[in-house]
This record gives structure tokens, C-alpha cells and sequence, in this order.
């Protein structure tokens, strides 16, 4: 599927889906609790997904409806699954996922995914898995999906670093209260802290007991803990609102977001404050978040807590006077592809001055041209480059653009009811 977009004024109100962050810890949480969780109000969408399918063959039993799931936990207690576990794109299943099969007291597990997966590199949490007794290994030897695992974590030191994805080190502190011993884990690099801040509030909240020091880079966690079963209502999804927020800043457009709790642990809710900074007019009230244009000022961000927002970021500074840059995200090359190299390929397709850094991009004012571009099957590149495709002079074909079912199926519809001229082609 491919989506085709002719420039549009975008107004009205957009109902955020739920955070895909919260959802994936929610399940895989209570998978690992005893008892039964309720999860209120999911995000239903293919990463989601994922991570049901993946702990129901690890024997969590998972019931689901439109409005709520229910997770009766294996209570650390799991078992070895008859087939591979396939996550397909979701790169949060595939890390949390790999730690929980490390708690396996017999057989072993087999973790694979999509075309994009089995590119993106995990050996660093691997290697901490086998520091602390368990046993994980690449069948290619490169560090990346598809991974053999055999448990069991025993408890000992590790050191990790957690440049590449934060998402190693919330699988460790997601799965390591539940080794038969306490583990020690010291962090020599930690990009995208809020994630991991998100990590501890969820397992506090569910009983779990541990140390750590104010910089995150020393953990002390007692093993043969249990989890609380989970029940609580998942908020939207700060990551998805960036496109909406950033739109809004654009044009003559007007949106504003729903569903959004600005008090929430995600830390892609400083984009509210990117945008604001560049100029824009935000109203928060509740659990609305209205942006409308001002005229934007180009400046310098530091994306290395939230790399979600880099790609629409990107689409926004082509629409502020001067230069922005946006800066200290080198994790981007290693998400669902390489962000940086990606957003620097396709926005200057559509007439962007766009120049590519190491660890970053630096974008200039620009008045972008219809074109056809490729979203890499890159669910946050398609849709940042559908919204570029509204403000473009001339038609924008973005290829691939069914990948938006990881996290939005439904964003076509969304961007239609304020006003895209947005249509689905299949061939």
C-alpha cells in the first residue's frame, strides 16, 4: 500500500491511540505477575499484537477486546513455547522478550522477527543475559535476532552499555527480579532516559524492590521477587502525537490532540515544549494539547532522550526561518532503520536543504515539491513524510506505507477527518 497526498489545511480534533510503550511493558508485566491483570483501553495495533502472541507462547493466557485485555500470569513460572517466537517488527518485544525467555527452567526459546528485526543489533543485552547465568546466543553470530535462549537467570554483575537502545536495560530490569538471585547491573552508557525512568515507574508500581544512583548507571535488584498483577488504563501515545503536534505548528493548520496525560512518564512529551520553542502557540488543558502556527524560529534540540520525534522533527524544520538542527541522537541510525540517513534521502526528494550529521541532522527553511519517496517500511518515516506531503506544492506518493499498522492503523482515517487529501492506493 502506498499513500498519495496533495497539500491540505489541516483543523479539528485527533483522538491519540494509546502509548505502544506502556502497552508492551503492561503485557509483558502481567505476563510475569501472579494473578490476573486487566490492561484498560490497549494500543491494538501490530506491535501490540506482538507482544501478546509472544507471552501467550511463553503461557500467559490473553484475552482480548476493543476496551480492555486481561493477562493471567505464569507468575515467573514459564514455559518453553512449541514454535520459534516470531515479534515481527516490534523492537520492544524482541529485547523484553529475550530476558523473559532467560527465566526458562527447562528447554529453550527461539526469538526471530521481521526483515527489519533480524537487522537490529542486541547483542549487548545478550551478553548481559549470560553474565548473569543465562544463556543467549545470535545463530549468526552478529549480535542480532534470531537468538537461542536458554534460562536461568541466576542473579551476579554485569555491565552494560546502552547506547544503541535503552530497551536493553529495561529487559533487564523488567525480568531480573524474578532470577533466583540478586543482580548487579552498571550502565556505562544510557541514551533515551525516559524510557527507562517509564521502566522503574512500572515495576515499582507492581511490588518490585531495587537501588539504583541518580545518573542510572548503577543497579542493585534482589532476585525471587513476584509482580502485583497490573491494572491500570494506558494513555495515549506522546510518540504518535509528535506528528500531530508538529502539524499543527505548520501552515495555516490548527489540531488539537486528545486523550494525552501531560503528567505521564513518556518522555516524548517534551516534543509539546520543541514545538513551543520554535515558536508555535500550545494550550494544554487536561488531556487536550492545541498547536497552532506562529512563525517558526529554527534552533538547536537535543533529541537524544526522545529519537521517536526525529523524522517529523525533521519535517518541521523545513518550515522555520534560519537553520535547526537537531542534535546528539545517534541511536536514530539504529531504530526500524537508519533514521538519519532516511530522513536526509527522502525529505530532500521533496526539495529539502537537508544536511546529515554523524549524530544528527540540520534542516533550513524550505519549500518542499511533490515527489515520490520511500518510507522504508519505517512506520514513523511514512508518516512523517504523508504530513510533508500535505504541505508539499504538487502530489507526495510515500511507498510502503501499510508499516503504519505497527503503531496507527487508523492514521489515513485520522489525517482525512482534519482535512488531508490523503488516499490509500493498493497494487
Amino acid at each position: 500500500m502506498d499513500f498519495i497526498c496533495s497539500r491540505s489545511t489541516l483543523s479539528g480534533e485527533v483522538e491519540i491511540p494509546a502509548s505502544k510503550s506502556h502497552t508492551i511493558r503492561a503485557v509483558s508485566i502481567g505476563a510475569l505477575a501472579e494473578g490476573e491483570s486487566r490492561i484498560e483501553r490497549p494500543l491494538q495495533s501490530a506491535d501490540a499484537w506482538a507482544a501478546v502472541e509472544a507471552y501467550r507462547m511463553l503461557g500467559a493466557v490473553v484475552t482480548t477486546t476493543d476496551t480492555a485485555w486481561t493477562v493471567t500470569g505464569a507468575g515467573g513460572r514459564l514455559q518453553t513455547p512449541e514454535n520459534v517466537i516470531d515479534v515481527g517488527n516490534s523492537g520492544t518485544t524482541v529485547n523484553i522478550a529475550l530476558g523473559s525467555c532467560a527465566l526458562l527452567r527447562g528447554g529453550m526459546a527461539v526469538l526471530t522477527g521481521d526483515a527489519q528485526i533480524v537487522r537490529r543489533p542486541s547483542g549487548p543485552l545478550a551478553q548481559s543475559l549470560n553474565d548473569l547465568g543465562a544463556s543467549a546466543r545470535s545463530t549468526r553470530g552478529n549480535g542480532c535476532p534470531p537468538f537461542v535462549v536458554e534460562g536461568r537467570l541466576r542473579g551476579g554483575e554485569t555491565s552494560l552499555d546502552a547506547a544503541a537502545s535503552s530497551q536493553y536495560l529495561t529487559s533487564l530490569l523488567i525480568n531480573t527480579p524474578l532470577a533466583d538471585g540478586e543482580s548487579r547491573i552498571r550502565v556505562s552508557r544510557l541514551h533515551e532516559r525516559p524510557y527507562v525512568e517509564m521502566t522503574l515507574d512500572w515495576i515499582r508500581r507492581q511490588g518490585i524492590q531495587l537501588e539504583h544512583d541518580d545518573a542510572l548507571t548503577e543497579f542493585r535488584v534482589p532476585g525471587e521477587q513476584a509482580y502485583k498483577p497490573v491494572e491500570r488504563p494506558i494513555p495515549g501515545d506522546f510518540s504518535t502525537a509528535t506528528f500531530f503536534l508538529c502539524a499543527g505548528a505548520m501552515g495555516r493548520n490548527d489540531i488539537t490532540c486528545l486523550g494525552l496525560d501531560y503528567q505521564d512518564t513518556q518522555g516524548d512529551r517534551a516534543v509539546v515544549e520543541y514545538v513551543r520553542q520554535m515558536g508555535a502557540e500550545v494550550a494544554v488543558e487536561d488531556d487536550r494539547i492545541r498547536v497552532r502556527p506562529k512563525q517558526l524560529q529554527g534552533c538547536e534540540i537535543d533529541l537524544n532522550a526522545t529519537p521517536d520525534a526525529l523524522p517529523m522533527m525533521a519535517v518541521l524544520g523545513c518550515f522555520a526561518q534560519g537553520e535547526t538542527r537537531l542534535v546528539n541522537v545517534p541511536q536514530a541510525r539504529f531504530k526500524e532503520t537508519d533514521r538519519l540517513a532516511v530522513m536526509h534521502r527522502e525529505l530532500e526528494r521533496l526539495g529539502a536543504h537537508i544536511e546529515e550529521l554523524e549524530d544528527g541532522l540540520v534542516i533550513r527553511q524550505s519549500d518542499l515539491r511533490g515527489a515520490e519517496v520511500d518510507g522504508h517500511g519505517d512506520h514513523r518515516v511514512i508518516m512523517a513524510l504523508a504530513i510533508a506531503g500535505t504541505m508539499a506544492e504538487g502530489k507526495t506518493r510515500v511507498r510502503g506505507a501499510d508499516a503504519v499498522e505497527v503503531t496507527f492503523p487508523e492514521f489515513a482515517n485520522a489525517m482525512t477527518l482534519l482535512g488531508a487529501e490523503i488516499w490509500s492506493v493498493y497494487e
